[in-house]
Formats: C-alpha cells, structure tokens, sequence
C-alpha cells in the first residue's frame, strides 16, 4: 500500500471512536481494524487545537473519488446518526473511515471491502465543530 499522509485526530474523537473499534460488530471488522491503525498513526491534539482544515467528526467534507472521477459532499458522522444527518457518511463505512484525520489537500489512498482500492482527495471542509469552538460536539 501506499504510504498514506499523516492525520490528525481530535482527543475525544479519538476516544470514541476507540468504543466503536472496540464493540465493532463481524460485519465492521475489517472498518475497525482500518481506524484502529489510523488511531495508532495519528497525531492526537485536544479539540481546540485541530486545525481548521482537519477532517474531524462531524466536519463537513467535499471530497474526490479520483478513482471514478465523482466529488461528493458528506458529512463524517458516528453510525448512531445515519438518517438524522441527510448527507451523512459513517465513519464505519469504508469511505468514511478514510476521511477522519486528513487534511484539505490530502489524497489517501484506501482499500475497500470488495478487494478493491479507492483513491480520495480532500477538497474542501464546509463546516468543522472545532473551528466554531464546540469542542465536544
């Protein structure tokens, strides 16, 4: 695999995300496993100091699947709020977990669960709760 760019993760991010990971259902092992090394190759700051330009939980993201060539906007959300969040995406869904952490710029490149890969660059972030100072959101 290619090496992927260095992230960043909100502590308490990191925290919760660490429950998931650890109460990960069959079906979301191979997500787990896939965010548990991110958490181990993070760099883990307090909420107020991620960077504006961070993908955090809860940012809104316009990203690129370089792969086909589509851009999205998503919003990276915890699985408990799909369908509460119209453009939500799970962090336990593939994509999703490759988002957490990267920054604008960033291009990751990702296995996916049908043996495939997927290349993603951040684009923009629309909305992060750290750059309007809800720490705990």
């Amino acid at each position: 695999m290619v090496q992927r760019p260095p992230i960043i993760i909100n502590r308490l991010d990191a925290e919760r995300l660490q429950r998931l990971i650890d109460s990960a259902t069959e079906k979301d092992l191979m997500v787990a496993q896939l965010l548990e090394e991110e958490l181990a190759r993070g760099e883990v700051l307090d909420p107020q100091d991620i960077p504006n330009d961070v993908v955090s939980m809860n940012s809104q993201v316009r990203f690129t699947d370089l792969t086909r060539g589509s851009q999205m906007v998503r919003t990276l959300i915890y699985p408990h709020s799909i369908g509460v969040v119209e453009d939500g995406i799970s962090v336990m869904a593939p994509i999703g977990a490759a988002l957490i952490g990267l920054r604008v710029g960033d291009v990751i490149e990702w296995p996916l669960s049908n043996n495939t890969k997927v290349n993603l660059r951040i684009d923009a972030i629309f909305w992060q709760p750290e750059r309007e100072k809800q720490f705990h959101r």
